[in-house]
Order: structure tokens, then C-alpha cells, then sequence
């Protein structure tokens, strides 16, 4: 996928009036921290960013181009109207050629499950993990096959099939993906329900 660049104008004013000034002429204020700690305030075309932004995850790398000034940065935070879902405010921040950098990569699990097929069900209980690699190897999400799964059977963060280029921080004996007997949740409601028939009699004879 083609890296998506961002055309922005330095932005001098601060405060709420002046932002909401900025969002009035079609555009959105926005800031670019640094990793030295240094923050370049700037403004966006709200139609080109609200488009963008549909299309890249948490872990994609964005040229923001500042008055002819390029920057790699990730979409870090975005601010919405909480009436009407528009973007208020987003927050970028730059990631340097050549240094490793940590970020959080989704997982997507692709392929329907053998055991689903034998009446099991498929549970996904981890979304997301934290690698490390430099810039240029760093994936925009992660893709879990999980077609061979059967019945009473896992995926681990181990079990991943990533570059090795790429360097996994999370634990590897979280679980990804599992395909559980369906029938097997439904029985735990029966017995639940017997304890609790039991515990009835007990409480009102104390």
C-alpha cells in the first residue's frame, strides 16, 4: 500500500477561538509532536483528512507535508464532535528513518475454522500487539490464518508468522483465537443454576 501524504499549513494561533476559526474555513487544527519532545502546531483540509483517515489503521505511517516540510508520522489521537462524529482535532507523531520505534499492530484472523464447520465456535480474544522493528518494516496489521483450527484448538501470540525483521513484545502465551464447543457454554448455565438451587435450602434453614 502506497504511503498516504497529507498536504497541512503551519498554524501560528492557539486557543479555542482560533480553532474553531480553523474548523469554520473547512479545516482541522492539529498538532505533530516530535520525539524530542517538540510540537509543530498545524491545520489540515477537513475533507482530505476525514477521507484519509478512512483508509490507514493505528499502525500506519503518514507523510505529513508541512509548507513543503515532510514528516512519517502516525495519526496518534483524533478528536470527534460527539454529536455529529466530525473530527475537531488530531494529533500526529513523528517517527524517525532509522530508529527502532514500538507501536501497537491489529490483528485481523482470516479462513473459517475447521471446527467451526463441527459446530464449535470461533472467539478472538486478542485484537492487537506491541512490536518493535524500525519504521520502513513496520506492518499496518497483522493477519491470523485460522482456517486449520479445530475443535478445542488455539492460536498464540507465538504462533504468529511475522518478518523477521519484526520483534514481538507482547506475551507469546497470549491467546489470539480459539474455537470452543459451543455446547459445552450452554451446560454451564444448567449447573450454575443446580448450585444455586442447593445453596437454597441451606440458606433458609441458617
Amino acid at each position: 500500500m502506497s504511503k498516504v501524504v497529507l498536504a497541512a499549513r503551519g498554524r501560528e494561533g492557539k486557543g479555542s477561538g482560533e480553532a474553531r476559526r480553523t474548523r469554520r474555513a473547512g479545516r482541522i487544527p492539529g498538532v505533530i509532536y516530535g520525539r524530542s519532545g517538540k510540537a509543530i502546531s498545524l491545520d489540515l483540509d477537513a475533507l482530505e483528512f476525514t477521507n484519509s483517515v478512512k483508509n490507514i489503521s493505528e499502525s500506519t505511517i503518514v507523510k505529513v507535508d508541512v509548507d513543503g516540510k515532510s514528516y512519517d508520522a502516525f495519526v496518534k489521537d483524533t478528536q470527534r464532535n460527539i454529536l455529529d462524529g466530525k473530527i475537531l482535532h488530531v494529533d500526529f507523531y513523528e517517527v524517525e528513518s532509522g530508529v527502532l520505534l514500538r507501536a501497537r499492530v491489529s490483528i485481523h484472523l482470516k479462513g473459517n475454522p475447521v471446527g467451526v464447520r463441527e459446530g464449535g465456535v470461533l472467539e478472538h480474544p486478542l485484537h492487537e500487539i506491541e512490536v518493535e522493528c524500525m519504521p520502513a518494516d513496520l506492518p499496518e496489521r497483522i493477519f491470523a490464518d485460522v482456517s486449520d483450527l479445530g475443535l478445542n484448538q488455539a492460536i498464540h501470540v507465538r504462533d504468529l508468522q511475522l518478518s523477521k525483521a519484526i520483534r514481538i513484545m507482547s506475551n507469546p502465551d497470549q491467546m489470539v483465537a480459539q474455537v470452543k464447543l459451543a455446547r459445552e457454554e450452554k451446560s454451564e448455565a444448567p449447573a450454575e443454576a443446580e448450585a444455586a438451587e442447593a445453596e437454597a435450602p441451606a440458606a433458609a434453614g441458617a
